[in-house]
């Protein structure tokens, strides 16, 4: 029997933003929302992703498939780390985290540079998810999400990790994926096609990767 999956949706996004990947889902499924990644926040709300890994944690009801995407990644490798009890894989969609271009300027060229081929196709559906999410939790969540390290964090995960990228993305790119890869001796994908939203623009490849995981021996 395949192991669960639990979804966390990327920075401002809801539920929706999995709807090509898990129209491909066999393996059970829940999409978990957090505040700034599909959900409004509070004022007084931590939104570092120490503080939401731990926040996922207490909704995570059994050992399951982790699935992050862009900063959320950052979420889910953190409830790796401190709740490996519950986790029995990773799969990361063009993770963030790579403190070396966390600057403003850099992360919004990049931003614009992936953006340009998806644009037609995914603006009509990311503008509600935002709106629901709210800007203003968006901009907290984002500059927590800058300051932390994912390359030095996901030396300290066990369990399998897989992680994938389109072809296009330069928020996420092929060098940075590799060496997540290699510090926590996983796998790295690169998708023919496809930018930073490949969960929306490549669903049947992303949960071909998520099934694999969903299958693999438990860790030891």
């Amino acid at each position: 029997m395949s192991t669960p999956v639990v979804l966390v949706p990327g920075l401002g996004l809801g539920p929706e933003s999995y709807a090509k990947t898990v129209e491909h889902l066999t393996t059970p499924y829940h999409v978990i929302t957090l505040p700034g990644y599909g959900e409004p926040a509070g004022a007084r709300e931590d939104l570092h992703p120490e503080a939401l890994g731990a926040a996922l944690a207490e909704k995570i009801r059994e050992r399951s498939v982790l699935v992050g995407h862009s900063a959320s990644c950052q979420i889910v490798v953190e409830t790796a780390v401190n709740h490996p009890e519950l986790v029995h894989a990773l799969v990361l969609a063009a993770p963030t985290g790579d403190i070396r271009m966390s600057s403003w300027v850099d992360r919004t060229v990049r931003w614009l540079g992936s953006a340009v081929p998806e644009v037609p196709k995914l603006i009509r559906a990311v503008t509600p998810q935002y709106a629901r999410t709210t800007i203003p939790a968006i901009a907290r969540a984002a500059e927590a999400a800058r300051h932390h390290d994912l390359a030095a964090i996901i030396t300290r995960v066990r369990v399998p990790v897989v992680i994938v990228r389109g072809k296009h993305d330069l928020i996420s790119p092929a060098e940075w994926v590799q060496r997540l890869a290699e510090l926590s001796h996983g796998e790295a994908r690169t998708l023919e096609t496809g930018s930073h939203m490949p969960i929306l623009t490549n669903g049947p490849e992303v949960a071909a990767l998520i099934q694999r995981a969903a299958t693999m021996p438990p860790p030891t």
